[in-house]
């Protein structure tokens, strides 16, 4: 792996989830980049307005913060509420507070991040273990279940809260506390100490990544020892099989991903960080492999993960139900993180196309727009409207098809809280002397490149509503510079202005690389009419239905926005007629196709082709009506159907609704 050097020192002004010391691109920071408007914009704000207070609330209320007070004052018990993992709803809370404190500097943020320390500091063991459910009076021993305790993953958010801490501020109590637990991870099972792994990888990129910040080398030995022990039957056999905790195979011989769907990807997260900084090319390639595979058959239109709802996991090749989709939130911003170190590490544009279908159809989806209910399983198709909750209510349905402000497993809130947080910190990378713009909103990004020259660029643009984007250089380095501007996949004969200068570019990266004048912009025009977009053959559950996307954007069909009597399930599209973006919505044409009123039995000898291929006589053999349609079917004319954006479904009321949609046949 032929990569360039980058610094992973504790500069308090990086701001970077993830500082590989090898790779091809370096990232942007958090104070790199900032947010002037537009969609993220608009999230990020509700994000600290909304979503943090919401999230201590909630884990006020339950008692997962008192869980801290009561190994502190020695008072543990049996009654402990909550699950084994909720210590790591708490680091993740303050990892995104940390991120956040980075991009607005505001002190009511950094006092978050002290008060919540506060409590968390007096529960850590004079060895640095720091686990409120285990290890304590009238509790289990330490890591009495390496299945389903959880132990070491709490640790390893922990770890990455600290990460944050330190790439945004410093060193302080929180930093220290965490590593006193990484000492103790390291000395407890070491090459010498104990031969196990936890159920849910987490600790690996934690380590890996607390180890590259502070220069500690046995971090990543201890993470890369992690990694080697996982796949050789550690753990105990469970009816989900070995899978379920990624210790079925070791991961450099494993062809795809399988099991749990957030299990394997922060796993894999892990992968790609001891791969670069050891060098390593084949668990790298091992990880692109994994990652292709699972991408080419086992990956929604949405971008999201696992199918199967037995244990949140990943399906066979090409088994994607629409209506039992799990796609869990935690899974999309897993995969953002395991694509984006590939992206840092290869510098291929293939790792940016899919962060930015996950971000905008997965990510974006789980929050309801004032930030205080969250999708946790996102499904693409919801055949009855679900019941809601309510505001004070904790939902026990991961797969509730209504936003829950909370849930009784509520990891997914404070994933996406840290992942809104520090959102910038994907949007670009810098080379040695070029710089590469990955996700498009309105932002300045002021860069220092690898050679030491620095560049500010102003982008403006409505994106993801609108295909314009403009760049408006603030300060151009002296000599010549390379901007990159990524062209998705699906962005075909997209157009480059440079000052009049007209060309087409293609998917991929569109490169203006001369030297550049102050106050020069280039608009990227990208194509966004809406256009269908069909399944492959393989994937039965969707087969004979269409789709429609709009750029980036996946649409669906709410039954709230159907005529009066037409149910979701009867509507067919006519995909004869293109869909049209009109007054800001998705337009596609359809008619009416319902069941049988009387339906005995769901299966018929012939399938009921709708319009004029089949004669009446024929039809009327098969017991058809003359239009072709069943004998207790109705045709009616076309109708006009407008879509919503997937991420926004559900955020008016709760409703049935699909993203594929059957084809009217001819």
């Amino acid at each position: 792996m032929t990569a360039q050097r980058t610094s992973t020192g504790t500069d308090p002004t990086g701001g970077r989830p993830v500082v590989p010391s090898l790779g091809r691109r370096r990232p942007l920071g958090v104070n790199e980049i900032e947010l002037t408007g537009g969609f993220w914009a608009t999230l990020q704000a509700t994000n600290a307005a909304a979503t943090f207070e919401h999230c201590e609330h909630w884990m006020e209320r339950l008692g997962w913060l008192a869980n801290f007070d009561r190994v502190a004052a020695g008072t543990t018990g049996p009654d402990r509420p909550g699950w084994s993992f909720s210590d790591s709803e708490v680091y993740k809370l303050i990892e995104a507070l940390c991120w956040e404190f980075a991009r607005s500097g505001d002190p009511v943020v950094d006092d978050a991040v002290r008060r919540l320390t506060a409590r968390i500091a007096p529960a850590q063991d004079p060895d640095g273990y720091l686990n409120t459910c285990y290890g304590h009076p009238q509790q289990q021993p330490r890591y009495s279940d390496p299945e389903m305790g959880h132990e070491l993953y709490c640790t390893g958010h922990l770890l990455q809260a600290a990460v944050a801490r330190l790439r945004t501020t410093g060193t302080d109590e929180l930093v220290q506390v965490a590593r006193r637990a990484a000492d103790h991870v390291c000395e407890t099972f070491g090459e010498n100490g104990l031969r196990a792994v936890c159920g849910h990888p987490e600790i690996e990129v934690g380590l890996a990544e607390l180890g590259r910040v502070l220069g500690e080398e046995r971090y990543l030995e201890q993470a890369q020892l992690f990694l080697d022990r996982r796949g050789h039957g550690t753990l105990r056999d469970i009816p989900l099989g070995r899978a379920y905790f990624q210790d079925d195979v070791p991961i450099r011989k494993a062809d795809t991903w399988r099991g749990h769907a957030v299990r394997a990807l922060y796993l894999a997260a892990a992968a790609v960080d001891v791969a670069v900084e050891r060098d390593d090319g084949a668990l790298l390639d091992a990880v692109q492999r994994q990652w292709a595979h699972a991408v080419a058959r086992q990956t929604y239109l949405t971008g999201g993960m696992g199918s199967r709802h037995q244990d949140e996991g990943f399906g066979s090749d090409w088994e994607l139900p629409s209506d039992r989709a799990y796609c869990e939130t935690c899974a999309g911003v897993a995969s953002v993180m395991v694509s984006w170190r590939l992206y840092l590490a290869t510098g291929e544009v293939r790792y940016a196309d899919l962060i930015e279908r996950t971000f905008l159809n997965v990510v974006a989806t789980s929050p309801r727009s004032d930030g205080r209910a969250f999708f946790y399983a996102n499904p693409l198709h919801q055949r009855v409207a679900d019941d809601w909750p309510g505001e004070d209510g904790v939902s026990l349905r991961a797969e509730s098809g209504a936003r829950a402000a909370w849930f009784d497993v509520s990891c997914c809130p404070t994933n996406v809280a840290r992942t809104l947080a520090s959102w910038q910190a994907y949007a670009a990378s810098a080379g040695e002397r070029d710089l590469t713009f990955l996700q498009f909103t309105g932002m300045r990004v002021d860069a220092e490149l690898g050679d030491g020259r620095s560049v500010s660029v102003d982008v403006d643009t409505d994106y993801p509503d609108d295909g314009l984007v403009r760049f408006r250089i603030v300060r151009a380095p002296s000599g010549p510079v390379a901007l990159r501007l990524r062209v998705p996949e699906w962005a075909e004969d997209a157009l480059l202005d440079e000052g009049g200068r007209l060309r087409r570019v293609q998917p991929g990266f569109a490169v203006v690389d001369r030297e550049l004048e102050d106050g020069e912009e280039l608009r990227l025009q990208l194509p966004t009419a809406p256009r269908f977009t069909w399944p492959d053959r393989h994937v039965d559950a969707v087969r004979g239905c269409v789709a429609v996307e709009r750029g980036p954007l996946v649409y669906c069909a709410e039954a709230i926005d159907l005529p009066e009597g037409v149910d979701l399930e009867d509507v067919v599209l006519d995909t004869d007629t293109e869909p049209v973006a009109r007054d800001g919505r998705v337009i596609v044409r359809a008619v009416v196709q319902p069941g049988p009123e009387d339906s005995r039995w769901p299966y018929h000898r012939r399938a009921p082709l709708l319009g004029p291929s089949r004669s009446n006589e024929q039809a009327h053999a098969d017991g058809m009506g003359p239009d072709g349609t069943g004998p207790d079917e109705t045709r009616t004319d076309g109708f006009d159907v407008t879509l919503t954006p997937y991420h926004q479904w559900a955020e008016r009321e709760p409703t049935a609704m699909r993203v594929w949609l059957p084809v009217l046949t001819r």
